[in-house]
């Protein structure tokens, strides 16, 4: 499975922005999908998630009411739409697909993208 996310770029503080990450396999919707990003000097976290069918998601508690994600399985794609963006929310975003389950354990994904960078401006 490969996964081709897309989306990021230069925001301004307060706006928004939706980032989408597409899927090389018909079989996407046998995949919980995770968005986890990266900022310069820090680990890798956990943004949210969203099952198969997406009838359920979580977030992180900083992005909570800010950044949902939805999937579209016909397209092969999940997506995260980020409001309100801060400066704090500036990183390279990776989607993720488990065939197992979604959370905030990155041993839980079986395959990664290859990451967007959000950038964000005051």
């Amino acid at each position: 499975v490969q996964l081709q996310a897309s989306g990021g770029g230069l925001v301004q503080a307060g706006g928004s922005l939706r980032l989408s990450c597409t899927a090389s396999v018909n079989t996407f919707s046998r995949y919980f999908m995770g968005w986890f990003r990266q900022a310069p000097g820090k680990s890798r976290e956990f943004v949210g998630g969203i099952s198969r069918f997406g009838g359920s998601t979580s977030y992180q508690d900083s992005v909570k009411g800010r950044f949902t994600i939805s999937r579209g399985n016909a397209k092969r794609t999940v997506y995260l739409q980020m409001n309100s963006l801060k400066n704090d929310d500036a990183a390279v975003y990776y989607c993720a697909a488990s065939i197992s389950a979604y959370g905030s354990d990155e041993n839980l994904y079986d395959y990664w993208g290859q990451g967007t960078l959000v950038t964000v401006s005051s």
